[in-house]
């Protein structure tokens, strides 16, 4: 049973859905994130035989080149979600009184960018795409989707889409760590921007 990523997978599926039954501050979300996404999976994947490395703990490889595309194209998207009301009227989903405190949460959002992607991206991901690679890639992504629900419709297939090439960058990389980067400026970004616009600026 040890280094099972079909146990590891079903064990940790649950936990997916644990955040949304959770409130309080942004700050505290963050930290039950940390615990949830993070520390406890971690601990589970050790006890079965787990290496940080096979679950894309790691630096990732060269694979800059596919990032800065990517990085673009989010940046690209997010103009064109300037065009959808209901995401400029979301976004930002945190209250602020100034730019320090705006970009304050921001950090903490990095927070909670990372432990989202070291969750689907690193703990649900590497392990069975080491079996095979695109049940690994469309396994994560389902319940990623999933836990999108309830925000603007359109992110739904969005995040869908997102989160199989954020599986697939990871992959060639074998790190987690690009596609964090590509959720958290690809957010912080769109984040400005609709500040930007709700004040007649874009």
């Amino acid at each position: 049973m040890r280094r099972n990523p079909y146990l590891l997978f079903g064990v940790l599926l649950p936990l997916s859905f644990v955040p949304r039954f959770l409130g309080g501050s942004l700050e505290r979300w963050a930290l039950w994130l940390v615990l949830w996404y993070l520390l406890v999976p971690l601990g589970v994947s050790l006890v079965l035989g787990f290496r940080p490395s096979d679950l894309g703990l790691r630096l990732p490889d060269d694979n800059w080149g596919i990032f800065l595309v990517l990085l673009g194209l989010a940046v690209i998207l997010s103009f064109a979600g300037l065009t959808v009301p209901s995401m400029v009227s979301y976004y930002p989903n945190f209250a602020y009184s100034s730019w320090v405190e705006f970009l304050e949460k921001e950090m903490v959002i990095g927070l909670v960018m990372f432990t989202h992607e070291a969750f689907f991206r690193g703990f649900l991901l590497f392990p069975l795409a080491s079996r095979k690679k695109w049940v690994g890639i469309l396994a994560q992504d389902v319940p990623y989707v999933l836990v999108h629900l309830g925000k603007p419709p359109i992110e739904v297939p969005y995040s869908f889409l997102a989160g199989i090439v954020f599986g697939w960058v990871d992959l060639r990389g074998r790190s987690f760590l690009q596609s964090f980067l590509l959720h958290w400026i690809g957010s912080a970004f769109f984040d400005v921007l609709c500040v930007l616009a709700k004040a007649g600026v874009v």
